[in-house]
């Protein structure tokens, strides 16, 4: 049996794998492989192959720039627009754009550079091999969460257009993406290249129709007070910029499509890092521009149609219909706002959904050591959407964005801040990323302890247990709290628990000449088929002839008996030299 399209893993039919060497564990071997066919479209729970890897750089960063059509960020600009005036709305969405460059410049490049996600880079940096579920499922609850809204926002299209029930609306915008998500990143790559021009056009050109033909419109938007005294203040930033902090995972959305990034070479090295830019940590210029012109259609709204809309300003098919209206025909205003939000929704979701099946899939799989498939995550991931819609999840936006914020910071400034300054400025974490099972600690109390004293302590500052004055900072709290626990506590554990061995005992180097994964080809004895070096360990089982076998990390995932298994090392991280010493004879430059 061989992938004619897909060279990344093949049986090896000469020497097939044996069922009584996985078959006295608890997985079988059928299972293994099952799992290993079944993830050539997404590669849940595992590093991204060269062999995948065929798109050019310019062409994954397009991709996932087109992912963030989204239209709540039109709705998170209003609401916060409304709460607390032009000024202090737009000051708050700088600010939180800010941060999150900071926190993706790091986090994405790890994910561009060794072609892995969130996950697997959360594994070796602070979390061990089980911990960095704790924060796999704060990102599920991020795509769940960001479906509904956008399911509904689909919903109030409809609704506006048709009069069709809000309750059929949720259902039709959650089964319209099922067709698309299950056959993975091409279908993905595919639908956002041709639909990213089609969305530019219906959103952009009314809008700056606008701004240039009615500058009062302009004056209106930029001394917009809402329900604020008008006047500009920190607490009002802050808590504006705490609503947008709340997109911050978004980033790894981006990680999911971006981590399909062609090794960087001298000849590619421009456009390699332009992708990167842009459709890494530089995805939340976009996002942040969106949120600006929720405000200005909230406020165009209010001032120059209809005054008494209230929240309704909120809701983007609201917002777009009126902006056609002024233009065109109420019929063809109805229609291309329709158009625009059903694409902008299908844009979105697609990547909701798909990533957060992924984000299930690897939870189960590290848990269970059992592999169901991932179509059963994507319609698992789409029921808890449709429930969150049908809680109307859409009016309580500002709060809810506001609440899981504080966690989302805590999560993902940990991260970032262990790849900056634990691995490089202190060195004391692993400074090539690591994932597999075997070579880490299960837990590791440096991203744990972080994440768990931020959350705490910020959320306990959002209900006001530290008082009123204190509340609207929460979510500097987890941000302030994430940086210095960070690289404090892996100060105070020595780094003792990131490796649970330094060496892998492959002898081929992980890394070629311009420092990019490997694309070597081992064969593992467990599943019979061939991975790249970096998804490879020497297995715990020698051959007939005591020669050395491999084992892939997705054979130890799905494998409970741990008879594949490396021993421990000494822990403790090596002296800086000999770490040094030890990756360049391993290639790692």
């Amino acid at each position: 049996m061989t992938h004619a399209r897909n060279a990344v893993v093949t049986p090896d039919s000469d020497d097939p794998p044996t069922q009584g060497a996985l078959g006295d564990a608890t997985v079988s071997t059928d299972n293994a492989r099952a799992a290993a066919e079944d993830s050539l479209e997404d590669y849940a729970f595992r590093y991204v192959p060269r062999t995948f890897r065929r798109w050019s750089a310019a062409s994954v960063g397009a991709t996932a720039l087109g992912s963030i059509a989204f239209l709540a960020d039109f709705s998170i600009g209003a609401s916060i627009g409304l709460d607390h005036g032009t000024a202090n709305a737009v000051l708050g969405i700088v600010f939180a754009s800010v941060v999150i460059v900071i926190v993706g410049v790091p986090v994405a490049y790890y994910a561009a550079r060794y072609n892995l996600d969130l996950d697997l880079i959360a594994r070796g940096s602070g979390f061990g091999y089980y911990g960095s579920i704790l924060t796999t499922l704060v990102f599920a609850g991020f795509t769940c969460i960001f479906f509904a809204l956008e399911g509904a926002i689909m919903a109030q299209g409809l609704q506006l257009a048709t009069g069709m029930p809000l309750w059929l609306g949720y259902l039709i915008s959650t089964v319209v993406v099922i067709p698309i998500v299950i056959y993975g990143m091409r279908a993905l790559e595919r639908l956002q290249f041709w639909t990213t021009p089609l969305w530019l056009v219906l959103a952009l050109l009314p809008l700056l129709w606008i701004v240039v033909s009615d500058p009062e419109a302009v004056r209106a938007f930029t001394s917009f007070a809402g329900t604020s005294d008008g006047s500009i203040g920190f607490g009002a930033v802050v808590s504006s910029a705490a609503v947008c902090f709340a997109l911050t995972p978004q980033l790894a959305e981006q990680i999911d499509y971006i981590r399909a990034m062609p090794p960087r070479t001298p000849s590619n090295a421009r456009s390699w890092w332009t992708s990167y830019v842009f459709a890494g940590p530089g995805w939340v210029i976009f996002s942040g521009t969106k949120q600006v012109i929720g405000v200005f259609l909230a406020v165009y709204l209010l001032v120059k149609v209809e005054p008494d809309l209230g929240r309704q300003a909120t809701e983007p098919a609201k917002q777009f219909v009126v902006m056609y209206q002024t233009l065109l025909p109420d019929w063809l205003a109805i229609v291309l706002a329709l158009v625009l939000i059903v694409v902008a929704q299908v844009k979105i979701n697609v990547t909701n959904a798909y990533s957060g099946s992924l984000a299930w899939s690897n939870v189960f799989t590290r848990v269970a050591k059992h592999y169901p498939g991932r179509t059963i995550f994507v319609l698992f991931n789409l029921v808890i959407a449709y429930a969150l819609m049908m809680l109307d999840v859409f009016t309580l936006i500002s709060f809810v964005l506001s609440l899981y914020a504080n966690v989302v910071m805590a999560w993902l400034v940990t991260i970032a801040t262990d790849i900056a300054i634990n691995k490089w400025v202190l060195r004391i974490s692993p400074r090539f990323p690591e994932f597999r099972r075997g070579m880490l600690h299960d837990w590791n109390p440096v991203g744990l302890v972080s994440v768990g004293l931020a959350s705490v302590l910020s959320l306990l500052a959002f209900a006001g247990v530290f008082g009123a004055t204190v509340k609207p900072f929460s979510v500097l709290i987890a941000i302030g709290v994430a940086v210095v626990a960070t690289p404090v506590t892996a100060l105070a554990t020595r780094g003792r628990y990131y490796l649970r061995r330094r060496s892998d005992g492959i002898d081929s180097p992980r890394f070629d000449d311009n420092g990019n994964p490997s694309g070597e080809r081992l064969r593992c004895h467990v599943t019979g088929y061939t991975f790249e070096r970096p998804d490879m360990l020497a297995s715990a089982e020698k051959g007939p002839h005591g020669e050395v076998q491999y084992v892939s990390s997705l054979a130890l995932t799905l494998d409970d008996s741990d008879q594949y298994v490396l021993p421990p090392e000494v822990n403790g991280p090596p002296h800086r030299a000999t770490a040094r010493r030890a990756s360049q004879r391993r290639g790692e430059t």
